[in-house]
């Protein structure tokens, strides 16, 4: 298969820090490619140098003729005073049919409802939706997607795993998702120590690979000491470089001493830091908060259980983050009251954090909090810790600005956790930070002697934290579920069908003769339906039309069904064309059963008419 881009012989270095050594790769039509790899490895480093946004130090990227490229950054910027829908439909190349509809669809399934808001207004997280929706409605051979799955609920992120299947072209992302990356990906391309590796493999799969490559190089490196050992003991024996023989194999032996061993990925280690609990936590009395007309939160009462570890989900901008600040005691409720027990220590983790001074030194902002930190095992040091969490002592010592994105994430989280609470508030954890963090981070929450109530929209990571979740499901109303993510939506699913079965149960017992009159349904009609001779001049009109009508769908349905065949490589457009030929199909099925009643009503008129 041919490679539709090439990176050869890539290197990158910021300052005394090799990011890429000499890398080289090949992209092929169709590869779904995640990117895995610690904070500060250079994840984003190699998207923009891929997109042409930024230059290697040596090396050359190579794209297919004509090849097009979209990329969605971590931290987009957009021109000032643009509105949503001028934004994202600008940004669409190709005319053939009005950006606009294909602008709003993906708008709508990202959440964003007023296309005619100013960007400027937006939040943080609606900024980062608007991008990917541009990105999307664009057409392209090749996606480049940073943290695309940030600020995105669970319904959306099910929406672009369905969209981003369907896509044709290649895609190359970064995202902590590891649920999106088996659903989505075929290839993994791993980067450590400057060089990289692609496995052929979904997520789950690479885990595997990447463990089984490990044990070959540390037996390929077992090999070699042993090697070593046996020529040291032979040049130890005297001998002398008089052969060609022999001088061969000093200058192996040279070369063995020299070889580099296997780079080993560092990880996070994180001491249990913790204070006492005693018996009474929080309790939350009927809390009540609402934003205007807006209720966020509706008589919640609940009294959290110690040691227990709580998921709060629900859509964007529905209360999640409010409830956690309401918690913490940053917002106040509009009635009702948030009890602590003496002993509670709370740890809020925002999803927007303080702003950083950032020409501050990296552990003079861990030492803001503690210069020594409680574990189990006595006191650690600011800089042990910083230690355990990837910050070497040149790290330390450099200031905040130096650090990427994802290293700040993670200095943030080391500052709530030095502080030494017993309750974790945790919104949106899971953003920016790396994978490799995220499992550690998991170990240490589930041995964490305390509470912890996390919001998130990550579905593995609330799998495999909580025990109980809490989901928002409209007007203000938070529903509890036992277990985690998984067992909340089999517990969903049996609800929804519970729910339909007891409604048609009760639609067929009680539904009144008045409202049975108009129902579609042939059964129904003649049922429940009082002994009627005539039409009346809604159906009278309506009956004269009806086979006009259903014609004309059949029609539209027919055309739809010639593009959609048509459009089978523009993913944006096959879309919109697949929702629109479902919506036309249930109103053919309506109209159908409409059909079948009103002529038999004629048939019965008639019949009466000649009795």
């Amino acid at each position: 298969m041919n490679n539709i881009l090439n990176m050869e012989h890539i290197s990158k270095i910021y300052g005394d820090k090799v990011i890429f050594d000499d890398i080289t790769c090949g992209i092929h039509q169709g590869d779904k490619i995640g990117i895995i790899g610690i904070n500060g490895t250079g994840k984003t480093t190699f998207l923009r140098i891929l997109a042409g946004l930024e230059a290697p130090d040596g090396g050359q990227v190579i794209l297919q003729n004509g090849l097009r490229l979209s990329f969605l950054c971590q931290h987009p910027e957009f021109p000032e005073g643009e509105t949503v829908l001028s934004y994202v439909a600008g940004q669409k190349r190709e005319e053939d049919w009005t950006p606009e509809t294909d602008a709003r669809m993906v708008l709508n399934r990202l959440g964003i409802a007023d296309h005619e808001e100013k960007i400027d207004h937006l939040s943080g997280g609606q900024k980062k939706r608007v991008a990917l929706a541009a990105v999307l409605v664009n057409p392209a051979d090749v996606l480049i997607l940073d943290e695309p799955t940030n600020h995105l609920d669970n319904e959306m992120a099910a929406w672009l795993e369905e969209y981003l299947n369907a896509y044709k072209g290649a895609v190359i992302m970064v995202t902590h998702d590891r649920y999106f990356l088996d659903r989505v990906t075929n290839k993994i391309l791993e980067i450590s120590h400057g060089k990289i590796y692609m496995y052929e493999a979904k997520y789950s799969r690479f885990l595997e690979l990447k463990a089984e490559r490990e044990e070959m190089e540390a037996a390929s490196w077992r090999k070699r000491n042993s090697i070593l050992r046996m020529e040291m003991e032979w040049a130890k024996r005297g001998c002398r470089a008089r052969s060609t023989k022999q001088r061969a194999r000093l200058e192996r032996l040279e070369t063995l001493k020299n070889a580099a061993g296997p780079a080993e990925d560092q990880k996070v280690e994180i001491d249990s830091v913790e204070t006492r609990m005693g018996k009474k936590t929080i309790e939350l009395h009927h809390i009540f908060k609402s934003f205007g007309e807006k209720v966020c939160i509706r008589d919640f009462d609940y009294i959290v259980l110690k040691n227990q570890r709580l998921g709060i989900i629900g859509p964007n901008g529905c209360g999640k983050s409010t409830l956690l600040k309401i918690i913490a005691g940053i917002t106040e409720p509009d009635s009702g009251s948030v009890e602590l027990g003496e002993t509670i220590k709370i740890g809020y983790f925002s999803q927007e954090p303080e702003e950083m001074n950032t020409s501050q030194r990296v552990i003079d902002y861990i030492k803001d909090v503690a210069e020594y930190i409680p574990t189990k095992d006595g006191l650690i040091s600011a800089s042990k810790l910083l230690e355990q969490f990837l910050f070497d002592s040149s790290m330390q010592y450099s200031p905040i600005e130096k650090l990427s994105g994802g290293e700040k994430k993670r200095l943030y989280l080391l500052k709530v956790l030095a502080a030494a609470p017993n309750v974790l508030l945790l919104d949106e954890i899971t953003n920016d930070i790396d994978i490799p963090t995220l499992t550690i981070l998991e170990d240490y929450l589930d041995s964490f002697a305390g509470i912890v109530i996390a919001v998130s929209h990550d579905r593995y990571f609330l799998d495999n934290l909580a025990d109980r979740i809490f989901a928002f499901e409209g007007d203000g109303r938070l529903v509890q579920y036992e277990g985690g993510y998984t067992d909340y939506l089999a517990a969903r699913e049996r609800k929804n069908t519970e729910e339909n079965i007891s409604l048609s149960g009760e639609m067929k017992k009680s539904a009144p003769a008045e409202e049975l009159k108009e129902k579609d349904s042939v059964k129904t009609w003649k049922q429940n339906r009082p002994q009627k001779l005539k039409f009346s001049f809604k159906e009278q009109r309506e009956y004269e039309t009806i086979d006009d009508d259903i014609a004309k769908l059949e029609q539209k349905l027919a055309d739809l069904d010639s593009e959609i065949l048509a459009n089978a490589t523009n993913s944006g457009r096959l879309n919109e064309l697949t929702g629109e030929r479902e919506e036309t199909q249930a109103l053919l099925d309506e109209k159908t059963e409409r059909w079948v009643y009103l002529t038999e009503l004629a048939e019965k008129i008639e019949a009466h008419k000649q009795s």
